[in-house]
């Protein structure tokens, strides 16, 4: 995207365009599955004034308007990414952390079905899978 497209983005879900956003959207078109330190080191390139509490607080309002997914694997800081609005999945190395996604399961969102919905009427599912990617993998052999 462009740096015109980001600040459509920003203004449509009803947030200001400003530099770090612009900045931090342009960061995650590339660095996917990112914590916010490594957003925060690239952030800095371009706006050495940022602090990382500012990254947070920009993460924060991305996610909350549906611009950014957060992702919070068990052991591992939050993550975030771009790729919205599909439902997908991701796999996780248990030995070096790293991350992919996973298309859905089966079919459309949720792309599950619970075996006892509680009554909620269910939109989304949230899977990880765990394991060991290949570069671990041949590490071990």
């Amino acid at each position: 995207m462009t740096e015109a497209e980001f600040s459509t983005a920003l203004r449509d879900a009803g947030l200001k365009a400003t530099a770090p956003r612009r900045t931090v959207l342009r960061v995650l078109e590339t660095r996917q599955h990112a914590d916010a330190a490594a957003i925060f080191d690239e952030v800095l390139r371009d706006l050495p004034d940022t602090s990382l509490q500012a990254i947070y607080g920009v993460l924060s309002a991305l996610t909350d308007v549906g611009l950014v997914r957060r992702i919070e694997p068990a052991g591992s800081p939050a993550l975030y990414e771009r790729r919205i609005g599909d439902n997908h999945h991701h796999v996780v190395c248990t030995q070096c952390g790293a991350v992919s996604d996973v298309d859905c399961v089966i079919g459309e969102a949720p792309c599950l079905t619970p075996s006892n919905t509680a009554g909620f009427a269910i939109s989304t599912a949230d899977v990880t899978f765990w394991g060991v990617c290949p570069d671990c993998q041949e590490q071990r052999a």
